[in-house]
């Protein structure tokens, strides 16, 4: 998508009439006009900017193709880009694709909540009876709006997750891991939810909030297993959240997540499988993010039917146009 440079000042080609000459610049210059498009970046699960997980939103973005989203995804260096596509069918409010720095993503739970975010304030989708219904790699998922302006929440209904296999905590791949963390009354679980984690429960929120990761040995399980990595969770006495949650990430280079719907989601469905939900009628709050210097609150329901809904509110940071040639 390299721009077309040319003169415009230059005399009329002999041969060809004036209009002839104008209608072959309009062609000409249409499409480096047209790789400018709106750009949000949003702060999600947060009450205020700098709280939750950043996120990059494209409109617009009929046209690109995969190799120019995943360089614009590289480019913002964010842990997600989404870019927003037409609705190609009735029943979905609009496309979207998901893009982390290195590889496309085919479900995640702060780009699907903070898209739907700037989809409602750009105008370009209405909620219907409470939903939106975003169109993706995983399919049509629907979310739900509560309220408008500062306080509104948004949650995504998330792809169901199974277990994939329980273990001890001296389990050989597990072993280094966990070994500098004391555990919890729940067994550590590895679990798929469209994307692979290992979850374990530790003894408090104290242990879980000084526990220091192993990075090399949690890369090591996230390569052996094919998963993200571990999702360490403690109860909580706090008065606004239930839980408290740090994500160490090992598949796609070594940090600590800030907020992460989709972890958050599959640890949900876990302790629904153990009849271990906190809080009441299925609903309840987690922090995440404070140790990577964040304060993210992500609220998550199990319904009656079992699925589980991950979301919370968004904030508009930056609001503009991104230019790529």
């Amino acid at each position: 998508m390299r721009p077309r440079c040319m003169k415009t000042d230059a005399p009329a080609t002999r041969g060809h009439s004036t209009g002839e000459r104008a209608a072959t610049l309009s062609r000409r210059v249409t499409p480096s006009a047209m790789t400018t498009r709106r750009f949000v970046q949003v702060d999600v699960f947060a009450d205020r900017p700098g709280a939750g997980n950043p996120l990059a939103v494209v409109l617009d973005a009929d046209g690109l193709d995969d190799t120019t989203m995943q360089a614009i995804a590289r480019w913002t260096r964010l842990p997600e880009t989404t870019f927003v596509f037409p609705a190609t069918s009735t029943d979905a409010s609009y496309g979207i694709r998901m893009f982390s720095p290195r590889r496309e993503v085919p479900f995640a739970g702060h780009p699907s909540v903070g898209t739907a975010h700037v989809v409602l304030e750009a105008g370009l989708a209405t909620p219907h009876d409470g939903l939106l219904v975003q169109d993706g790699i995983a399919g049509k998922l629907p979310l739900e709006v509560v309220g408008d302006g500062a306080t509104r929440t948004i949650a995504v209904r998330t792809p169901r997750a199974s277990v994939i296999e329980t273990a001890s905590a001296d389990d050989p791949r597990l072993r280094d891991v966990l070994a500098a963390m004391p555990l919890g009354d729940l067994p550590p679980v590895l679990m798929d939810g469209g994307r692979r984690w290992w979850l374990a429960e530790l003894a408090s929120e104290a242990d879980l909030r000084a526990a220091t990761p192993d990075w090399n040995a949690i890369g090591a399980l996230a390569e052996a297993t094919g998963s993200m990595g571990l999702c360490a969770f403690a109860r909580s006495s706090d008065p606004v959240h239930h839980l408290a949650v740090r994500a160490f990430v090992g598949s796609t280079g070594h940090f600590e997540d800030a907020a992460s719907g989709a972890a958050n989601a599959t640890l949900a469905a876990w302790l629904a499988d153990r009849d271990a939900l906190p809080g009441s009628d299925g609903r309840y709050r987690i922090s995440q993010g404070r140790e990577v210097g964040h304060d993210a609150i992500i609220e998550l329901h199990v319904d009656g039917s079992g699925d589980v809904w991950s979301g919370g509110r968004v904030q508009s940071v930056v609001r503009g146009t991104i230019d790529w040639r």
